[in-house]
Parts: C-alpha cells; structure tokens; sequence
C-alpha cells in the first residue's frame, strides 16, 4: 500500500483528511522541542541481523491498526521468534513518550515531510550501521525515494538513513476518468508527455459540470497532500525556490512564488474543484473518483490501488505525468514516503531493526508490492507490480518512465508542516474571495510563517 492507506485492510470509509491526522502530517499537534529523549544506551552490535537472528525481547510498533496492526504483529512474532506488539499511532501519546524517554521502538512516519524534524529534535536513530549488515536491504536495491528518509542536518537527501519507506508515490502524477473527457471532447493526457499546468487548468474548466449552482463534477483537484507542499513544488517548477537555503525562512512574494501562488488562485476561483472554501464531502478524491464525478487529479500512483477491484473505474482510469509550467524544468516529487524510524531511546533497537527489515523486505513487502497501493521501496519488487488490467499496465508504464523526474525537496527542520498548512488554509479564503490579492497574500504568508520559522529555529538552540 501506500502513503496514504492500505484499503485491503483499512476501513474504506477512512478519508484522506483523516489519514493525514493520523499520519501527524495534519493533526495539529507537534513534537515538543526539547522533549528529545534521554541518551540511547543500545548500541548495534549484532546491527541488521537478518529474519531476527540476534533479535530477541519484545518490540512495540506504533502505528496504524490497518498497516501494522495485530496481525502484522503476530505474523513478525512468528518469523523473528520475538515478541512484537502494537499500539495505534497517536501524536499527542508519542510526543509524551518521547519526552518520557519510554518511546515505542518502531514508529510509523512520513520521510519527506518528517525527517529534518525527527532528526534536528535527536528523537531518531542513524540507521546507517543497521543497513550496512542488513542482508534483505541491499544498497544497490534501494529506490532513490528512500532519499528522503536521510538528512545530514543541512539539506534533505543526504547523510544517515533515519528510516525507510514502506512503499510510495511521485504524489503530482494524474490519474483521470478518460470516459468523462471524451463525453466533453477533451484530448486525454497523454501517458508519456507531461501537460503544461496552464493546459491542465483549462481542461479542467472544460471538464467541470454544474447543476445550477453546484458542482457535479470537479475537472480537476491540484491540492495534493497539503498545500504548502504543492506551493513549493510549483515554485520550484517555476524556477523558483519558496524556502531558503537553510530552510529558516519562505518567500511567498518572489516572481516564481508569485507564479505558484497566482496558478492555484485562478484554480480555485474557476471553482472546477475542492478548496478550502468548498471542500469535498468526501474528503478525499477516492469516492468521488468511483462516482465519476472527478475527471482529473493530482493524488499519484497509490490511487490505482483502488480501482482494482472496481471494474467500472478500472475501464475509464487513466494515469499520466506530473504537470509543468512552460519553463522546461520537470520535477515529479514525493510528499510522503510513508514508512517505519526507530526513536534513539527504543530499549531494543537491534529487535526493532528485525522488524523494520521484515515489514521492508521480507514476505509483507511482497505482498504490498502486488496490490497497487503504492511503488515498493527496493528496485526488485518493482516487478511484482500489477500489470493485469489495462489501466494497471498503461500506469505501470507511465510510472517507471516517471521515476526519472523524482528529486527529494527539502523540507525545514523547525516547524512540522501542519503547522504551515494551517497559516496557509486560514489566510487563502481571502485571496479566493478577492479580498486580498496574490502579492498582499504573500506579504502575509511571509510574515506569519517565518515568525513560526524563528520561533522554532530559537527553541532548537
């Protein structure tokens, strides 16, 4: 499965908002700075013993009932020969423990938008001496998304491995409803050409039906996984940067910044798809995918996931290539990464590692590899990708041509990302309503972000 969740066993009524809560990425809350745990008197020894030969104890692993729940413990209890338990992610619960210095010894995270914060705050384990013995993790096997899990306290991408991906996706990709852009006489995407996001904005417009005032259909839903995120994405498409180089500050009033900022502002004015001020009902794109009332999204190859099992989408579903402005650059990132770090202060890291390596690698890796809900972290599973179905084959495809165009953004250490989204979703409506215009929401966006930059950059001290 993916970053998002895994619906073969996770309640499907479960919405992409409430995922991200889950996930921390949207909940609100934040790892205390200053609570780093007290010092780590594990050391790696016996560091990536394979199938858990030097693991022994007991091994706790917080994260979602529907990823590593009880039946994921007792299968990784049956295969190391240890015991492993489970307790459901729950931010506010892992900040005390940390502060405690009585973590869980696995826990559940998004290594693009998580890892300078875990590793600034020291509450994450290098695991670098656990990869260098692992004989299931092999360097020349590892996707280069598992990038984003590194951080050498200046940039992202590079440095130790604070932790791994389950599985992924490059989260700009499209997939759409190609039955509903012939009923509108509007070209398909193509599968192996990127469209100009201009293009996709107006197709977009093209593709939206109303029913007097209300949208019956969304041409198209660029909000991916948070719009900080997407902002400097398109920014960084623009040729552009939103953050500075020591990641302290943000400039939302540069020409590029400017560029992003004024695409998504026509997009949500157009009124063609959810926006903060009219949200989905939904929640996330999912069901109102299968419904047929979405044409075109950017949610990544994860979603494919969903129409396995859903003939009548599986017909009409289509996947193409992250989009571009017309500046030549072509970046197809990856937002998520979700996968499983080891806090500095676990008691038993060397059993925590066993189990990290198992879910990674071992017989569940496989497993999730042939579902579709996301792309496997090691390059060899890759191929157990399912290519069965049309759609799944033409996505396929599309995707491993895509991989090319990934690069990890760097994300700051000093403030989780929820707490930037929530500065952004509070001052947007504005600009949406034209009230305040593209430069007064920058001004404003600068001003407020860059107080919680260095607000957070000073408690880091």
């Amino acid at each position: 499965m993916n970053e998002r969740f895994d619906m073969t066993t996770t309640n499907p009524g479960l919405s992409r908002r409430r995922f991200l809560a889950l996930s921390g990425a949207a909940a609100g809350g934040a790892l205390a700075v200053g609570c780093s745990p007290a010092s780590s008197t594990n050391t790696p020894a016996a560091a990536g013993s394979s199938s858990g030969s030097a693991a022994k104890g007991t091994v706790t692993v917080m994260s979602q009932s529907g990823e590593f729940g009880p039946k994921e413990a007792k299968a990784a209890s049956q295969a190391l020969g240890i015991t492993v338990k489970t307790v459901e992610y729950d931010l506010t619960k892992l900040t005390a423990m940390l502060a405690s210095g009585n973590p869980p010894d696995v826990v559940r995270g998004m290594g693009a938008l998580e890892t300078p914060y875990l590793v600034a705050r020291q509450v994450a384990e290098n695991l670098d001496p656990y990869f260098a013995k692992s004989t299931l993790i092999k360097a020349d096997d590892i996707d280069p998304v598992n990038d984003v899990w590194r951080y050498d306290g200046q940039k992202q991408g590079a440095g130790p491995r604070y932790g791994f991906a389950k599985d992924y996706s490059q989260d700009c990709t499209i997939w759409y409803n190609g039955g509903l852009f012939d009923a509108a006489g509007v070209t398909r995407p193509s599968p192996t050409a990127p469209m100009l996001l201009d293009e996709l904005l107006e197709d977009g417009k093209k593709l939206t039906k109303r029913q007097g005032a209300k949208v019956s259909v969304y041409g198209l839903n660029p909000n991916g996984l948070g719009l900080f995120s997407q902002f400097a994405w398109l920014t960084d498409l623009a040729g552009g940067k939103l953050s500075a180089d020591d990641l302290a500050s943000v400039d939302f009033s540069s020409p590029e910044a400017q560029r992003a900022l004024n695409w998504y502002l026509d997009y949500a004015k157009a009124g063609i798809g959810p926006t903060v001020l009219n949200p989905d009902p939904n929640g996330w794109d999912g069901p109102t995918f299968q419904a047929g009332r979405m044409a075109s999204t950017l949610s990544g190859y994860w979603l494919g996931g969903l129409f396995s099992g859903d003939p009548k989408s599986a017909k009409v579903a289509g996947f193409a290539p992250a989009p571009q402005f017309d500046t030549s650059r072509r970046i197809s990132p990856c937002f998520g990464g979700t996968g499983l770090w080891i806090p500095r202060a676990s008691k038993n890291k060397d059993a925590a590692f066993a189990v990290l390596e198992w879910f990674m690698a071992g017989d569940p890796a496989k497993a999730r590899a042939t579902g579709g809900w996301g792309i496997p972290p090691l390059k060899s599973l890759q191929k157990l990708m399912p290519q069965k179905l049309p759609y799944q084959k033409q996505a396929y495809e599309t995707q491993m041509a895509e991989k090319q165009y990934f690069s990890v953004m760097s994300f700051t250490p000093y403030v989780r990302q929820d707490a930037i989204n929530t500065v952004i979703t509070r001052e947007l409506p504005k600009a949406i309503k034209g009230t305040t215009t593209a430069g007064q929401l920058a001004d404003t966006l600068n001003s407020q972000i860059n107080a919680q930059l260095a607000d957070g950059k000073k408690r880091l001290r």
